[in-house]
């Protein structure tokens, strides 16, 4: 135990301790030559500007200058997390019931500038849950400029793993609040598939179109990923999708003179099959029947932008799932054959000169009853709130080593009033709701 604490500490110091000498440069930030306040809120991702939306659409192409650069950088998440109450079993191997400190990730990226219309943001991370090094967000993106009948406009294609990685606001589930959670904490026993329940698992394209600067339409489909092809890059295999899963989105931006407000929506429809092991207890895929779920999403965001001085953002999302589970019925794991997810997430953030901020948040799954699926309680009701503090030193034009590093240091707590379908007992053992109260700490280095 002592031993461990030490290499986990000694860890924790090596990674705060280099970016006051660190020479390597994020990507985005060496190919465009500007601080990373100009594409991000509060100096740090991911939360974007109107100009990060822009270089997002426009492939991540905006260059500056002609000298060539290999578009390469790295992230580096080390975090403590603390529970009201320790849980009853390890969240992991290899980690105590409570009181852990973790390597969360360890990210290299491919992000930049390919050709003239073509750039890329790839992912590949490890993390201390799990001990292993897979693939992580991808998305391979070509965009170009137009002028028609008065209008003008961009309009791209996007390759990715993720329905909604290819989104530019941050209220779609693939980059919304919050940006850093930890993964050794419980959280909500269920949630729409539109949260991650593809993510690394799927392969899609879209096709989008941004008319103006206020109307944005997007829409594409997704397919399964094979069993095979999973366990090489370590991601989880869940069951095949039935043919294609179409995704659409819509927005509408109204931009102001120290702002912008966006209201949209966005849906998705997947049939899936199950998902079994074989003789050498790989995952393989079921055949059979499959389940259905349809995922229908309103969002909304506001920015309040005076300067650098003071930024304010406002971000909701609504997302409300039918699901027909012809499969996880025949298969005994559901009472009943239709139910039903919502999820609602609401946060706000304030950041005074793009270093000091402080955000608060909501959010609630609430789903029908069903005794098979959450055997407990019989529901998968989940609420709660967060706070976070943080401070970001560096991303600014006269920051120290601009545009070379960043750094983010985070306090969050989560409270939870309602788990698992209970406030009291809600796992037959006597522990409450608040005893999944969370404290998360984190260094979040990025080079």
């Amino acid at each position: 135990m002592p031993a461990r604490w030490l290499r986990r500490a000694v860890t924790f110091a090596c990674l705060v301790l280099p970016v006051f000498g660190a020479q390597a440069v994020p990507a985005f930030a060496r190919q465009t030559h500007q601080p990373c306040t100009s594409c991000h809120v509060g100096g740090f991702g991911p939360q974007l500007t109107p100009f990060g939306r822009q270089f997002k659409m426009l492939a991540y192409t905006l260059k500056v200058g002609d000298d060539t650069k290999v578009p390469l950088s790295m992230m580096l998440v080390e975090a403590f997390t603390r529970t009201a109450r320790a849980q009853p079993d390890p969240p992991a191997q290899g980690f105590d019931r409570n009181n852990n400190l973790e390597l969360e990730q360890a990210s290299a990226f491919l992000a930049g500038r390919l050709t003239e219309h073509l750039g890329v943001l790839a992912q590949a991370t490890y993390s201390d849950n799990g001990g292993k090094l897979g693939w992580d967000n991808a998305e391979l993106r070509y965009a170009r400029t137009f002028q028609a009948s008065g209008h003008a406009g961009i309009w791209g294609v996007s390759l990715n793993n993720n329905p909604g990685l290819s989104d530019v606001f941050n209220t779609t589930p693939a980059w919304q609040y919050p940006y850093m959670s930890p993964d050794l904490a419980p959280s909500a026993p269920a949630a729409p598939v539109l949260f991650g329940g593809m993510a690394g698992r799927v392969l899609g394209a879209s096709a989008y179109m941004q008319l103006d600067g206020a109307w944005y339409l997007e829409a594409g489909g997704y397919r399964s990923l094979s069993p095979a092809f999973l366990r090489t890059v370590n991601a989880d295999f869940a069951g095949r999708i039935a043919g294609i899963a179409p995704y659409a989105r819509m927005t509408y931006t109204r931009n102001m003179k120290r702002g912008n407000f966006e209201v949209g929506g966005m849906l998705l429809s997947m049939r899936r099959g199950l998902a079994g092991t074989d003789a050498a207890g790989r995952m393989v895929s079921l055949g059979g029947p499959t389940d259905r779920f349809q995922d229908v999403g309103v969002d909304a965001s506001y920015q309040f932008i005076d300067g650098s001085e003071h930024i304010v953002t406002v971000k909701a999302l609504y997302v409300d799932e039918h699901q027909r589970l012809d499969a996880t019925y025949a298969s005994g794991g559901a009472e009943h054959r239709s139910n039903s997810l919502q999820s609602l997430n609401v946060n706000a953030s304030y950041w005074y000169q793009n270093t000091w901020g402080v955000t608060l948040g909501a959010f609630s799954t609430k789903g029908s009853r069903d005794a098979l699926l959450y055997p407990v309680t019989g529901r998968p009701d989940t609420n709660g709130d967060m706070v976070e503090f943080n401070w970001n030193p560096f991303g600014k034009a006269d920051s120290w080593a601009s545009p070379f590093a960043n750094l983010r240091l985070g306090v969050q707590y989560t409270f939870y009033t309602r788990f698992s379908g209970a406030r009291s007992n809600f796992d037959g053992a006597g522990r409450n709701a608040s005893d999944n109260n969370t404290l998360f700490v984190y260094t979040w280095l990025a080079l």
